[in-house]
């Protein structure tokens, strides 16, 4: 017996070693996992804001061509309301079911950003359907809508903890 108790102190380490062992696998195994499942995650979210975003600057685009048909834009390419109002379903069309995943899964300072800026987009749609020609009205709208997608970008930004960007800018030329 007395051997027995000469080796119990060796027997107690390895024990008491192989369950610390155990329990830094798990624990690192665990860490390991959710950084892993927030990666997956802001892949996924900005994969949402992405697309939900191009899908929103199709319509701008558009609006920006249909302005130039009514003289409140210097676009190159103009495009009458009628031969817009096809491509306009078409984005908006496009662009609802990203809403819903931007809903389901973005931050709500993103979504209320995202909300922001559509509303201004709604508005310079409104203004367009009219038929006015304002110049000066329309390039307050395009600075809002433009200061609504750096809203944007900067709460995507932020969700994601990404470094600051560039604002996309360019200097608006006169209508």
């Amino acid at each position: 017996m007395s051997a027995f108790l000469q080796q119990l102190p060796a027997l107690i380490g390895v024990v008491i070693g192989a369950l610390g062992s155990y329990l830094a696998v798990v624990r690192g195994d665990r860490a390991r996992f959710r950084r892993e499942q927030e990666a997956r995650w802001d892949e996924r979210r900005l994969s949402v804001y992405a697309e939900w975003a191009q899908a929103l600057k199709k319509t701008v685009s558009v609006d920006y061509r249909v302005a130039a048909h009514l003289g409140n834009d210097p676009h190159p390419h103009p495009l009458s309301p009628q031969e817009a109002e096809p491509q306009l379903a078409a984005a908006q069309s496009e662009r609802d079911p990203y809403a819903e995943k931007l809903i389901m899964l973005g931050d709500p300072a993103v979504v209320a950003k995202a909300q922001e800026w559509v509303v201004t987009v709604m508005e310079m749609e409104r203004f367009l359907r009219e038929e006015r020609h304002d110049p000066e009205t329309w390039r307050a709208l395009l600075e809002r809508q433009r200061d609504g997608r750096d809203a944007f970008y900067a709460a995507v930004r932020e969700d994601l903890t990404l470094p600051p960007g560039h604002s996309g800018r360019l200097p608006l030329p006169e209508a």
